[in-house]
């Protein structure tokens, strides 16, 4: 069964186009029905088992993409006046399932790499980093704020 969304998230399938050469996988186009406008793009990383949490932005919107390794991406809505305040989503995505989120201003979020190698992401966000008044606002990965245990579930 299909999770509810996040009210402003949206995701987008991602197509390898494979022949004798390589791999090609286009993440974001500015023609995409989802592009806001191009601040910069940057990598991250985590290694395995590793929590890269909580934080979310006042202005800026990410687009998630991991390139190599798997995460588990999870989105945490706290926004007052949200139709979805409080619903949590979790999405795995990268080499086995190549994925776009696209996670709206003021919605915390965060990833664990939960492949044996390192998970490589790719952030297209829609304004640039400000190095003297950084648009981030964080919290402990294992804050009780958030309705979330980041442990494996297995079962």
């Amino acid at each position: 069964m299909p999770q509810k969304l996040i009210e402003g998230v949206r995701t987008k399938a991602l197509k390898m186009h494979c022949d004798e050469r390589g791999r090609l996988m286009e993440m974001l186009r500015s023609d995409d029905e989802l592009f806001l406008k191009f601040g910069q793009v940057y990598l991250t990383t985590a290694y395995p088992g590793v929590v890269k949490a909580w934080h979310f932005h006042r202005k800026q919107t990410d687009n998630f993409v991991c390139i190599s390794g798997m995460m588990k991406l999870v989105l945490y809505d706290a926004r007052e006046g949200s139709a979805t305040k409080g619903v949590v989503n979790e999405f795995f995505l990268g080499e086995h399932n190549p994925l776009l989120v696209q996670i709206p201003a003021g919605v915390y979020h965060g990833f664990k790499c939960i492949s044996e190698k390192e998970a490589l992401v790719i952030n297209t966000v829609t304004e640039v980093y400000n190095y003297s008044n950084p648009d981030e606002f964080r919290t402990d990965p294992h804050s009780s704020e958030i309705p979330y245990d980041w442990a494996r579930k297995d079962g």
